[in-house]
């Protein structure tokens, strides 16, 4: 085959090839090159191919001291100058063993002073026992505004035998009595005096309702309380004083004495009865100086003030998840444990008087009716808020009298301070109102409650009447719920507020005191302002 003819570029790049050989063959450059590079390179050491290992340094004749202390080799210090006698005390000393603090797991009680964080609490013991032993309002403030006057009164139907045999009580005004603008302050004197309790103030004095535009939060009302994540947060129900007990995640119940004037500790005091989260408060409305606490890790302690000690009141291999009582009956607690069971201790007789399995999953709140206590509402994980009749037991089971279904978890139901109402809160975005005769009205109102696993769960608690319902939100605010409107109506905000309020309680005597926590373990406390 002949070859192509070539073009003109390939002829004169041939001729370009062709006459730089001739140039270097002319110059010898190919054998000055081989002759360089024979002269430059180094010999190849011939070597093993495994690894050459180093030669190994002979052991040292002289031993390597290990210096160890005297207390290690369990001699005593140096004790140059002291007698035979004193040395041999102090070895006797460093052998017998120290003795340690009990431990919130012991089954049995556990002393204040055990439990205790910090050099003394005596202050907040005698501030207890002082308010244990000072007489109190018998009836809150929440659900008697506009509907309620307290008084002192004589032989009245309804009134309860109070202090120096004086009678107190509550006087319901007619229907067609009550005046707009009607409002009730709370009084701390006269229980010796003309008047105890809540008396009505003239219209011309103050505004009707509560003006949430007043509430305001100061920087002198926010303390940190406990580490972590606070679970639990309540008011002492007392007049005479103003202090927040509240449980963590931890096991700590702290105690915040807001009128303390004591600089040092700043009314702050931290205990460790529990080893897990805490899941209940009880407060005793008839000796505040004993407050019931339940832990997830089963165990229901009592805080008694005047024996200075954490008693065992029961302990449990499954989780107690919340606590509560019935107003009539002090002496029975209510809990739940395990998944969907409900417990109803007597501390008369050390046992359970009733056991009932209510809910699928882990029952989170517990709530008696004010008006009627027989009426009780839980919330659970399986999605429902159930409310419960406890004169209607069939077959050991308690009758459902309305059930209010959510998509997802409910963690907390509460009845309003009438007894008129239920709201509810689940992880569904949702806060239900129930309302009606028998809370056949239901309504779901929209709200973010996606906390996220390391904030506590939202909670909405009612305010001081069935006007308005608190709940926190993402956004370092309280969201104002309004049951009639069913919308957020207001956000309380501050720039104080440096963390997500997740938990809140309201002062039962003082309108307008409100107290949310937060995971960081901060309790704020919002006030009416001037």
């Amino acid at each position: 085959m002949a070859s192509p003819e070539l073009t003109d570029y390939e002829r004169k790049r041939l001729e370009n090839i062709r006459r730089n050989d001739q140039m270097m063959a002319s110059l010898k450059l190919h054998s000055i090159a081989a002759q360089v590079s024979a002269s430059t390179k180094r010999p190849r050491a011939e070597t093993k191919s495994y690894k050459v290992c180093p030669k190994k340094q002979p052991k040292t004749q002289t031993p390597i001291v290990i210096r160890r202390s005297l207390r290690t080799r369990g001699l005593p210090p140096d004790a140059k100058g002291l007698s035979d006698d004193a040395i041999e005390s102090m070895v006797r000393t460093s052998k017998s063993p120290s003795p340690s603090k009990a431990s919130p797991r012991d089954l049995g009680p556990l002393s204040m002073r055990d439990a205790y964080s910090g050099a003394s609490d005596r202050a907040l013991i005698e501030a207890l026992l002082g308010i244990a032993n000072k007489p109190q309002l018998s009836a809150s403030v929440k659900g008697e505004i506009g509907r309620f006057e307290v008084s002192k009164v004589e032989n009245s139907s309804g009134a309860r035998e109070g202090i120096d045999g004086l009678t107190y009580g509550l006087i319901k005004k007619e229907e067609n009595e009550i005046e707009d603008g009607l409002k009730l302050e709370p009084l701390t004197e006269g229980i010796d005096g003309i008047t105890c309790g809540l008396i009505k103030k003239e219209e011309s004095e103050v505004d009707s309702g509560l003006k949430l535009e007043s509430l305001t939060l100061n920087s002198e009302n926010i303390a940190r309380v406990v580490p972590g994540r606070i679970t639990n947060v309540s008011f002492f129900p007392c007049t005479s004083s103003s202090m927040v007990v509240v449980g963590n995640k931890f096991g700590n119940v702290g105690f915040w004495h807001i009128d303390s004037k004591e600089e040092e500790e700043s009314g702050v005091y931290l205990y460790r009865p529990h080893t897990g989260p805490i899941s209940g408060i009880l407060i005793q409305q008839h000796c505040m100086s004993k407050i019931f606490t339940s832990c997830y890790d089963g165990f229901i302690r009592l805080m008694d003030a005047e024996k200075e000690v954490f008693d065992l009141v029961y302990s449990s291999e499954e989780t107690i998840y919340s606590i509560c009582q019935q107003s009539k009956d002090p002496k029975c607690l209510y809990f739940a444990e395990g998944h969907g069971g409900l417990s109803v201790w007597d501390e008369r007789t050390g046992n359970f008087s009733n056991q009932w399995s209510l809910h699928e999953d882990r029952i989170n709140s517990i709530n008696f009716n004010s008006e009627n206590s027989n009426v009780m509402t839980t919330s659970s994980t399986d999605g429902t808020a159930c409310i419960w009749d406890l004169r209607s037991i069939n077959a050991n089971k308690l009758k459902t009298l309305r059930t209010v279904g959510h998509k997802r978890a409910v963690h907390s139901a509460y009845f309003s301070p009438s007894g008129r109402s239920l709201v509810t809160t689940s992880i569904d975005n949702t806060v239900g109102i129930s309302s009606g005769v028998n809370f056949e009205d239901i309504s779901m109102i929209y709200h973010d409650n996606r906390t996220g696993r390391w904030i506590s769960s939202f909670r909405a608690i009612w305010g001081w009447d069935d006007e308005y319902v608190f709940i926190g939100n993402m956004k370092r605010g309280v969201d104002v719920i309004s049951p009639v409107e069913r919308r957020t109506v207001f956000t309380l905000q501050s720039p104080h507020m440096s963390a997500i309020p997740c938990r809140f309680d309201v002062h039962p005597f003082n309108v307008g005191m409100l107290a949310g926590a937060t995971s960081g373990g901060q309790v704020y406390i919002w006030t009416l302002g001037c």
